[in-house]
């Protein structure tokens, strides 16, 4: 099944996102690591959700469509959440200041990385 190959990319994203996230106090190039390791896990994360509600005979086309049904069918609990991941994502991917960084950081730490190990629960139960 699709789903599983790439759950097993989105398992090696997430624990290098993990390992990058026990640095307490980055400078400015882990702190870009961190941000490039969520970008990456987050990516996985919705593409797996996705092949996985394909799998479970859903037709989802968008990232935000993926996170609605997920949402709708318990799969995920946070589903505002991860819209603003993926808005954020977007802004992550160009920005260079380091405020933005910082707060991109936090909010990895404080509430996205948590999610993320939600869904990783969630899909290792369906194996």
């Amino acid at each position: 099944m699709r789903w599983k190959q790439r759950f097993h990319e989105f398992q090696k994203a997430f624990d290098q996102l993990s390992k990058a996230l026990d640095i307490e106090t980055p400078d400015e190039v882990y702190r870009a690591g961190i941000i490039q390791f969520f970008e990456m896990t987050l990516e996985l994360g919705w593409k797996t959700l996705k092949d996985y509600l394909e799998s479970q005979e859903f037709d989802v086309k968008t990232p935000r469509e993926t996170i609605q049904i997920a949402f709708q069918n318990g799969i995920i609990d946070n589903g505002h959440v991860w819209i603003d991941a993926l808005q954020k994502r977007n802004l992550m991917a160009h920005t260079y200041d380091e405020n933005r960084a910082r707060e991109a950081e936090h909010l990895i730490r404080s509430m996205y990385f948590q999610e993320l190990k939600k869904l990783i629960d969630y899909l290792q139960t369906r194996q």
